[in-house]
């Protein structure tokens, strides 16, 4: 890997209440260089709403991750959003957050939104800004340095002021919502902590029921590490020690899957597979093994079937995933949901021997195997882990 650092990002929403659609809406995109996540907050509220944050963050998270300019990014949007009847204008507000993997550098615009907050061990760090005029919109634009720890959190206007009545709440604005992030995050918060803590004050605030929409996006920053996962044993034997090398090489996790994988590990390691037998069998997930010099060893196609099925419901349910990677379930599946879910990087070394003994067993075979090592790898990927997949 060439990155220096690696991103942990979330983002999650409270609606205006008796709306159904919110009208704040967070792209996020990246590469194995940069990432890039644009909130946008649309017009008033509801569908307008929706579809002018829709529009400005998908287009401007497109724009600027191939490399265009701010100014570019702008003047489509200015040409592209809808006029709303009832003002005539369009209007989104917008936060554009760009990381360079490489260089440890981030880039900062920020238009008519609450002002992004820097934290770094527990103190608010000022970030440097100028004006850029592109047309009537003032466009307050940064560069600044990244180091492993560091939080950036920005979020929409719906934060600020928050009150139980439909007025301004003078004892949380701006300063106050920095002065409680600095005492409430701390270094070793993963990103979605960050979220749900914002969100839980503001909504308690609001007592329940508020009266704006009400988004927050969050980054932390990571130390560069990858987790690989061996799973299948090569084509050819000859290739035993080098995967056995790759696995090694990870820098975070070392994981194996599949009973005859576990061997070809334990041989190359001069140790013994340990079967599990303190961790209650489930019906539908084979039991783990132990190997000394690995962190988790688990059966191989049921297993990752299993885990292919926890991660399509987490992507439909944040709840869900939230329960599963907090759970304290041992069984084979949970604890590589939980390992791949919490890592920032992921290689999948995927084995291309045919298993004679899986020939006439419905849906276990080779093909299968590469079709859920795939549908785990999009997953992760929606999830904003960097990926990838080697094949032996």
């Amino acid at each position: 890997m060439n990155q220096t650092i690696h991103i942990d990002a979330d983002w999650r929403s409270l609606f205006h209440y008796g709306e159904e659609l919110c009208g704040d809406r967070v792209m996020m995109k990246r590469n194995d260089e940069a990432f890039v996540m644009v909130l946008a907050d649309g017009l008033g509220s509801g569908v307008k709403a929706n579809i002018l944050s829709t529009l400005t963050s998908t287009i401007i998270t497109d724009m600027i991750f191939e490399g265009l300019t701010l100014h570019e990014a702008v003047e489509t949007i200015a040409a592209t959003l809808p006029v709303c009847e009832d003002r005539e204008v369009a209007y989104s507000t917008f936060t554009i957050l760009k990381i360079n993997f490489i260089t440890s550098k981030a880039y900062l615009a920020q238009y008519d939104n609450p002002l992004a907050v820097f934290i770094r061990d527990n103190q608010i760090m000022e970030i440097e800004k100028k004006e850029v005029f592109i047309g009537e919109k003032k466009i307050y634009e940064s560069q600044f340095d990244l180091q492993p720890g560091d939080h950036i959190m920005y979020f929409s206007d719906g934060i600020l002021y928050a009150d139980t009545e439909m007025q301004l709440n003078l004892n949380w604005g701006q300063k106050d919502v920095e002065d409680f992030l600095a005492a409430a995050i701390q270094k070793e918060d993963p990103a979605r902590e960050c979220t749900r803590i914002l969100l839980a004050m503001v909504n308690s605030l609001y007592g329940g029921k508020p009266t704006d929409d009400c988004t927050v996006a969050a980054v932390r920053i990571l130390p560069a590490r990858e987790t690989v996962v061996m799973a299948g044993p090569p084509k050819d034997k000859k290739d035993d020690e080098t995967v056995m090398h790759r696995l090694l090489s990870a820098t975070d996790q070392k994981i194996v899957c599949g009973g005859t994988t576990s061997q070809i590990a334990a041989r190359f390691l001069q140790t013994d597979v340990v079967p599990d037998t303190d961790t209650p069998m489930l019906d539908d997930v084979p039991p783990k093994a132990f190997i000394k010099g690995i962190d988790l060893v688990t059966e191989g196609q049921l297993t990752l079937q299993k885990v292919n099925f926890l991660f399509q419901k987490a992507l439909k349910d944040k709840d869900f995933y939230e329960e599963m990677i907090l759970s304290k379930e041992e069984d084979g599946a949970s604890c590589l949901f939980r390992a791949l879910a919490l890592s920032s990087a992921v290689t999948f070394i995927m084995g291309l021997s045919e298993n004679k003994g899986h020939q006439n067993l419905a849906g276990v075979s080779l093909d299968a195997k590469k079709m859920l090592i795939q549908q785990i790898s999009d997953s992760l990927n929606e999830l904003g882990k960097f990926v990838s997949i080697e094949m032996y």
